[in-house]
């Protein structure tokens, strides 16, 4: 999968201005999919214009610039839908948590008992992130499934980290000659 079949899967849906389809790619309910940068996004839907898969209207708005509505054409459709068909690629995780979890021991215990607790405020936040969009998408069998199956990562990340942040924190005390002093 690409940023121009995440496009495509937004305008599946409805129309969306460059604006809304940045947003949701970036910050909203498609961030899960794929990564899209913001530079991604506007290069994507011009080349997607440019293959006659999506088109766009300039709506005026009162007291504001123009803005330009896309909406998917019927090759469009049919492209997404053999996007869809190819093999998956792999899922990629990334977290710098993981990368300061790694490095624990040499870090101030107060530090690293910061850390977590900001980092499992995060994954609570972001599950309620997920309890709103399932209040909000929940008549829709798919959506319903893909937000449950994001609530269950979110359960068992702050379930691990509720049972073994004090190891982190264990280490962080373990070794106190390694401790980065902070200057």
């Amino acid at each position: 999968m690409n940023v121009r079949t995440l496009c495509l899967s937004i305008l599946y849906e409805g129309e969306a201005t460059g604006y809304e389809i940045r947003r949701l790619c970036v910050e909203g309910e498609c961030a899960y999919f794929i990564e899209a940068s913001f530079g991604s996004i506007y290069p994507a839907l011009a080349r997607l214009e440019d293959d006659g898969l999506v088109e766009s209207r300039v709506a005026q708005q009162d007291g504001k610039p123009a803005k330009k509505i896309y909406s998917i054409t019927e090759a469009g459709r049919a492209t997404f839908t053999e996007a869809l068909l190819e093999p998956l690629d792999d899922e990629v995780y990334r977290s710098p948590f993981l990368l300061f979890a790694r490095f624990a021991h040499i870090l101030p215990v107060d530090v690293v008992e910061a850390r977590c607790n900001e980092y499992l405020q995060r994954r609570i936040e972001e599950k309620k992130k997920l309890d709103e969009a399932l209040a909000e998408h929940g008549g829709n069998a798919a959506d319903t499934w893909v937000i449950n199956y994001g609530r269950a990562i979110m359960d068992i990340a702050e379930q691990h980290l509720r049972s073994h942040m004090h190891e982190l924190i264990t280490l962080a005390r373990a070794e106190p000659a390694k401790k980065v002093a902070a200057e």
